[in-house]
């Protein structure tokens, strides 16, 4: 038992030691100088992980438009995880082919099939454009007006980038609220292929019930491959396109990590809101809760629409997929901010921040009453968002697919007859091919029958709203508060509008404004009508949004200022680099978690029905011991995931985990349910991210699979 006592002691000392390393930042490359990062563990030239010549680290690191990978060959392999290239299995399955449930293996490079809507952004460099944004804007000018500005001189700036070539994508992101605004630069890779998927047994083991949890054991991840012209550009689809030659790719350990090792992660986190004041945290509350009954909602109706019919069940599959995510993560979030106490820790850093302000007279001047000034803005804006839910959600997710499609076309019509300068950036030329992408893509992604009940579904949930809330477009109907007219409504747009021809939707972004609204089509008049409201809603919206930036501005302003310029910026789909040590943790009292799963649990867990079903040749080659090179000598199995400090959130899905060395050890899937909070706070003893082993995706890959192909071309 003293025995007993003292290596407990001693493990909980270790722990506390791996707790107050977390890394607390999701740093830009050019704050890395500063992280000390050798000292923290690092065994590699901290200049070899960024470099801008493209032969570094993250340049091997691509953005997949929602989710990241990481070329890991010479012949542009990318490594990513399942869920990420989630769309382009579904959209390439059917009924017959079921490449979700079964699979997808290309045995050579002439088998790989497109994985239609995915590019892949190769970083190219980026610089600081602060300067050259901040000289549009004038000291009188109202919100609406600094809004457009900016919009200017970013069009400005990004058309001027990519007349690099015809490939070159730019970006400008803005951090600190607007403090600093950075141009990005990337070569855009449209040909991408689906090489291999490993089944939805063990791509998505676990399912829902394990989503976010820990102790986990998915095997999540996929491959893809990124193909060129033979010039070398990026270029759509070909069957003359070849592999593209990255500059830079991972290489692959099979090492493995143990407890206290130093790892690192580079990617492209989506958003976090740690630089939110006491007032946005509350909105924020208001909105998830609000958001969980829509989402249940809409999860019901689709599953129950695919109930007994595989084909609606698959063309549904990623929607579904992504609300149950969201879900999860929301409820999370919410139980989070009562467990850490947000609110409380949040009023303390504001009192904190007014203390510093103190009775400074310069900073009483500038900050002093920011706060406030925050607050009372964040009344009127929740009013404005409240009011205009419903209206804004009918041509989003939320809506029919086919009433999108009609208002996205509507738009692109009208945005048409502008100068390009002058149209909303998301329908200029740039933007063209990627609209008619959509259109495309919706036929894999939605069922008529389904779509006109869904439709009839959303117009009813309205009959419980005010007629100030109700959509101008609706309210005669909705006035009849008769659900046998909205059936008979929908049914009269459904059965004489042109748009269930994904070819005639197509034809239609072609016409001028007249020659659309001479069609006379239902649901495009109905667009029209929407856009009525939803336009002035827009305006309303830009004005709004900048006046809180400019109000964060200067919050963000003095908080650069009281850290001395050391603190990281939220998320905001940039690359980013963060890092910390393999560590367990505890949850709650009296349970420890260790830190590594392993194919063993995988076997405990398997209860022969999904989400928890184990394909048969697994469980042999479990039996046989048969784990080859995949083999962690100290655990005598092969290890499936592992948690370390390092804190990442939606968006760095496919990430690749390094070690010390910069060596490739596993993939960022998931972050543990307690540590969904970090995209508000960073609670070191709780901030945990979860890695697929890469030992676990090769032993499936070949050993599974008998991929050997894919396992030579990573160079083993």
């Amino acid at each position: 038992m003293r025995l007993f006592r003292r290596f407990l002691a001693i493990s909980l000392a270790f722990a506390f030691t791996l707790v107050i390393q977390a890394d607390e930042g999701m740093w830009m490359p050019h704050q890395m100088k500063d992280l000390d990062l050798i000292k923290l563990g690092l065994q590699m030239n901290p200049d070899n992980l960024f470099k801008k010549d493209g032969t570094g680290l993250m340049s091997a690191v691509v953005n997949l438009g929602g989710g990241t990978g990481e070329f890991v060959s010479p012949e542009g392999l990318i490594l990513t995880n399942h869920h990420v290239a989630f769309g382009a299995i579904q959209r390439a399955a059917t009924k017959e082919k079921d490449y979700l449930e079964d699979g997808f293996l290309a045995r050579t490079q002439a088998e790989e099939i497109p994985a239609q809507g995915y590019t892949a952004d190769v970083l190219l460099g980026y610089e600081d454009a602060t300067a050259k944004i901040v000289k549009s804007i004038g000291s009188e000018m109202t919100p609406i007006q600094i809004y457009y500005a900016i919009e200017k001189a970013q069009k400005e700036l990004i058309a001027e980038a990519e007349k690099e070539g015809p490939d070159i994508r730019a970006t400008i992101a803005s951090m600190y609220s607007g403090n600093q605004y950075f141009l990005f630069r990337f070569k855009r890779l449209k040909d991408v292929r689906l090489v291999y998927a490993p089944p939805q047994d063990l791509g998505n083991f676990g399912g829902e019930v394990d989503n976010w949890m820990w102790p986990r054991h998915t095997c999540d991840f996929s491959f893809l491959r990124a193909y060129v012209s033979k010039d070398g550009q990026g270029a759509d689809h070909s069957p003359d396109n070849v592999p593209y030659k990255p500059k830079s790719f991972l290489r692959i350990s099979l090492d493995g990590l143990k407890e206290g090792d130093f790892s690192f992660v580079m990617g492209y986190p989506g958003r976090t809101f740690r630089n939110y004041t006491l007032s946005e945290l509350e909105f924020e509350k208001e909105s998830l809760q609000r958001r969980l009954d829509q989402f249940k909602d809409i999860i019901a109706f689709y599953e129950k629409a695919g109930q007994g019919n595989r084909e609606i069940e698959i063309k549904y599959a990623g929607l579904v997929k992504g609300l149950y995510n969201s879900l999860k993560n929301m409820q999370g979030k919410l139980e989070g901010m009562e467990k850490v106490d947000l609110f409380g820790r949040k009023k303390t850093s504001e009192q904190e921040f007014k203390v510093w302000v103190g009775p400074d007279p310069v900073r009483q001047k500038t900050y002093g009453e920011v706060l406030d000034r925050v607050a009372v803005f964040m009344a009127r804006y929740a009013d404005f968002t409240w009011k205009n839910n419903s209206l804004s959600g009918m041509t989003g997710f939320s809506g029919s697919t086919l009433l999108s499609q009609a208002y996205t076309i509507f738009r692109t019509v009208e945005e048409g007859q502008k100068l390009d300068k002058d149209r909303e950036p998301s329908f200029q030329e740039r933007n063209l091919p990627y609209i008619k992408q959509s259109i495309q893509l919706a036929e894999r992604g939605y069922d008529l029958p389904t779509d006109r009940a869904f439709f009839k579904h959303q117009l009813k949930k309205m009959l419980n709203l005010s007629e100030v809330q109700a959509p101008a477009a609706f309210k005669a109907l909705l006035a009849k508060k008769s659900e046998g007219a909205i059936d008979e409504y929908v049914d009269g747009l459904y059965n004489k509008t042109v748009l269930s021809n994904p070819e005639k939707r197509l034809e239609l972004l072609a016409l001028k404004p007249a020659e659309l609204a001479k069609l006379q089509d239902p649901l495009i008049s109905l667009a029209a009508e929407l856009e009525k409201e939803l336009k002035g809603l827009r305006e309303e919206g830009k004005a709004f949004g900048q006046e809180r930036a400019e109000l964060k501005k200067i919050y963000e302003k003095a908080l650069l200022e009281k850290s001395q310029g050391k603190f990281a910026p939220d998320a905001n789909g940039t690359i980013r680099f963060t890092y910390g040590p393999v560590a367990g943790y505890s949850p709650r009292d009296a349970v420890r978690y260790l830190p590594v799963t392993t194919l063993k649990g995988v076997m405990e867990k398997t209860t022969g029905e999904p989400p928890f079903r184990v394909p048969d040749k697994l469980k042999a080659l479990y039996q046989a011991r048969d784990f080859g090179r995949y083999r962690d000598a100290r655990l005598d199995d092969v290890a499936c995931c592992f948690l370390n400090t390092t804190n990442v959130t939606g968006g760095n899905s496919g990430s690749p985990t390094l070690n010390a060395r910069g060596e490739q050890v596993g993939i960022i899937f998931d972050m543990t349910y307690e540590s969904v909070i970090g995209d508000y706070v960073i609670i070191p003893e709780l901030q945990r991210s979860i890695s697929v082993d890469i030992r676990y995706v090769l032993f499936v890959t070949e050993k599974f699979s008998g991929a050997g192909h894919i396992i030579k071309e990573l160079g083993f």
